[in-house]
């Protein structure tokens, strides 16, 4: 029985692409057992708003760059207050702000989150179940990570039984000369095409694509969302 299985880092209200990776997987791996990287989406995220394309960003302290993923403590300061202000302004005008609207209240006041992993674990989950993808997810942090860093990812899969790994397409050059130790696993390498994606009504011109899902469920009947989240088939 086919195993396909999706290993990548947490990323703050990812984008289409990101859960059109979750969609193709059988089993999504949170993969925070590794080094914090700085400007990068694990904190922040673009939006459309009046004013074009923005970015939403949290405020991490600058020594999170010595710890992993998931050590990384979220500041006190009143960032989510702001958040959900910024993405309730700039939505409210979109015709399925509802849909959204629930998830905002959820990730911003329900709770006062300390780490940034749990934060985007929680937001990444209830947003594909609301999108009505059924992928299991499970956390690097419950598996042996030993070796290097492909090493360690191999190890992982067979630890999850995969028979396939999807990768995004900017990992290619990093897995290069690596073919040969899936191989061995009995794992089929795999790579997704961000092409394809369909426009959608958004609400102010000009179109883009790389900007948070959050956009797409605010301007897309829910029933149609899954078809804007969707791209080539990976290969």
């Amino acid at each position: 029985m086919t195993m396909r299985v999706v290993v990548l880092q947490s990323n703050y209200l990812p984008w289409k692409g990101y859960f059109d990776l979750i969609q193709d997987a059988d089993v999504f791996v949170f993969y925070d057992e590794v080094q914090y990287t700085k400007n990068d989406w694990r904190n922040r995220n673009r939006i459309c708003s009046k004013n074009g394309v923005q970015w939403l960003t949290i405020p991490i302290s600058r020594d999170a760059v010595k710890s992993k993923i998931s050590e990384v403590r979220l500041p006190e300061a009143p960032w989510q207050d702001d958040h959900f202000r910024t993405l309730q302004h700039s939505y409210k005008p979109a015709r399925f702000f509802g849909q959204i609207e629930p998830l905002l209240h959820d990730f911003f006041r329900a709770r006062m989150w300390t780490r940034l992993s749990e934060l985007n674990r929680h937001c990444t989950e209830s947003i594909a179940r609301l999108l009505g993808i059924a992928t299991r997810f499970l956390d690097s942090k419950d598996f042996d990570l030993a070796g290097g860093r492909v090493e360690r990812l191999v190890s992982l899969l067979r630890q999850i039984g995969a028979t396939e790994y999807l990768s995004g397409p900017s990992a290619r050059d990093y897995l290069a000369g690596s073919e040969g130790l899936f191989e061995q696993a009995g794992i089929r390498l795999l790579f997704k095409r961000y092409e394809g994606y369909p426009e959608y009504p958004q609400l102010h011109a000009p179109f883009e694509h790389a900007v948070s899902v959050l956009d797409v469920l605010a301007n897309v009947e829910l029933a149609d969302c899954r078809r804007c989240i969707t791209a080539m088939p990976p290969g």
